[in-house]
């Protein structure tokens, strides 16, 4: 039981901790972050924010139709249902427990010094990863990978770059070769071991001296740019960890609300 109620937990938190964003109106009833969070608990371990442009219209697209069609259940007097009436009467208790429990969460406080305190205590958990920002060529055998570094051999700066894009644009199979085998910035858990290893291991401006293979093909880095570790300032990290306080507090306080609750009821196991 206690298991369900904390899970339950996370879940009211979560919702109160939303933006109020408004994603559309449905003749003039507005789409929010709610009607987004309840399709998203379809989706495990999906979450509305990474998806690709396209899936999220197409999770808006259900927010409204959904809305389109209770409306329409409506429309059809189904609240006279019997069905329907028994079974808005046996989430009652759900509801009223949801809406406490809300109202619970938002009456707690976390203070600065409470913040701070635990930032203070726990500075190595607040440290940006180091990225790194690279182009590559990648090709399927090794011979050619090697031809590729030796006609890029003595270059350097603007030379070097300008060459790369040329030789990615024309000899890269991997997707990013139409855009000069722009890669970004990353951090070393987004690529294969051993490429990041590679464009982690060398300097600003340098290119691989030898083909990195994986199971891509093989690769010629250059590494244009590199960001170490960066701390993050308790201004940054402070309201990530007055939700987290508070999340923890409201854990405990429910947790021994629930235990205080047993101690006094009559509870018949059957």
């Amino acid at each position: 039981m206690r298991k369900v109620i904390i899970g339950s937990l996370v879940t009211i938190a979560m919702g109160v901790s939303l933006n109020a964003a408004v994603y559309a109106t449905v003749d003039g009833v507005e789409v929010t972050d709610k009607d987004i969070a309840s399709l998203m608990r379809a989706m495990p371990g999906a979450k509305y924010e990474t998806l690709q442009p396209e899936q999220q219209k197409r999770v808006i697209d259900q927010a409204i139709e959904r809305k389109l069609l209770a409306k329409e259940a409506f429309k059809s007097g189904i609240e006279k249902d019997i069905e329907y009436k028994k079974t808005l009467e046996a989430i009652k208790g759900d509801l009223a427990l949801e809406i406490w429990m809300k109202r619970v969460f938002e009456k707690i406080k976390v203070s600065q010094k409470d913040a701070k305190a635990y930032f203070d205590k726990n500075k190595d958990k607040f440290v940006k990863p180091a990225t790194a920002k690279a182009r590559h060529i990648v090709v399927a055998d090794e011979a050619t990978a090697k031809v590729i570094i030796k006609d890029l051999g003595g270059l350097k700066g603007e030379a070097l770059t300008k060459k790369f894009i040329e030789l990615a644009k024309t000899k890269s199979t991997g997707p990013s070769g139409a855009n000069g085998g722009d890669l970004g910035w990353f951090n070393k858990k987004q690529m294969v071991g051993a490429f990041s290893e590679a464009a982690f291991g060398q300097s600003k401006g340098e290119v691989t001296k030898t083909p990195v293979k994986t199971q891509f093909g093989y690769h010629v880095i250059l590494t244009e740019d590199k960001k170490g570790g960066e701390k993050v300032k308790f201004a940054d990290a402070k309201v990530q960890i007055e939700n987290g306080l508070k999340m923890e507090k409201f854990r405990k306080d429910v947790a021994k609300k629930a235990k205080d609750l047993r101690k006094k009821a009559k509870i018949v196991m059957k």
